[in-house]
């Protein structure tokens, strides 16, 4: 079947219309979490690139078209909703535009990925989905937490650090899976385990704090070499 070539790229624009659609719904303040719209994008973000392993249909187009997707998706979308929770934090009108060094950093990060032919069993610096799920998600911590978290100056530390670990050349666990055994994904497995357990236990404020566990996670393998 010959449209199946076309797939991947069909999940790729998948991708960036779900970016599209959530930064509609977020200009027009609509009452539907951004998060949502992130956790779509990320559906076929990974769908794409297992379809196009899956049929060996890979190519120099879809890799562009996904990085492309994913500049909307996990750079510009975050960069909105970072915006609009430092406007409703402070009142300087000039503070929330600091919210698009997210969009600036997810842009170099992919730039780089695309030319960087060492990220294969890794990824140098924390990729755009798992920064988009952090910075969309941090509205569904309950308070008092939550507004701690929600000052302007909390906020602008986020922004500064996540950004920086985008172009950073820290190791991070890619959860590309060559195999299913314990022995080559005892991290991936060990983490995916606590993930789901967060998950059930906290549900959605549970999102933020699994990144923060996988960026560990990461540092911790990379520290003591161990596999994923």
């Amino acid at each position: 079947m010959k449209w199946l070539k076309h797939l991947p790229n069909a999940l790729t624009c998948g991708n960036l219309l779900s970016g599209c659609v959530g930064i509609v719904f977020c200009l027009e303040n609509r009452d539907v979490p951004v998060a949502y719209f992130v956790w779509v994008a990320g559906i076929f973000d990974f769908f794409d690139g297992f379809a196009a392993r899956w049929l060996k249909v890979t190519s120099p187009i879809g890799k562009e078209l996904d990085s492309l997707a994913d500049v909307v998706s996990f750079g510009v979308l975050p960069s909105l909703a970072m915006y609009k929770m430092m406007g409703a934090a402070s009142a300087n009108a000039y503070l929330p535009f600091l919210a698009f060094l997210i969009a600036v950093g997810s842009a170099l990060r992919l730039a780089i990925f695309n030319v960087d032919e060492t990220q294969h069993d890794s990824f140098k610096g924390l990729n755009t989905p798992a920064n988009s799920f952090f910075i969309t998600s941090l509205v569904f911590i309950p308070n008092p937490a939550g507004s701690f978290i929600q000052q302007a100056w909390v906020l602008v530390l986020i922004t500064v650090v996540f950004s920086l670990l985008l172009v950073s050349r820290i190791d991070i666990l890619a959860f590309k899976f060559k195999d299913f055994s314990w022995q080559h994904n005892k991290l991936r497995f060990t983490f995916l385990a606590m993930a789901v357990l967060l998950l059930l236990l906290m549900q959605l404020p549970a999102v933020p704090l699994i990144i923060l566990l996988y960026i560990a996670f990461s540092l911790v393998g990379k520290a003591l070499n161990l596999k994923g």
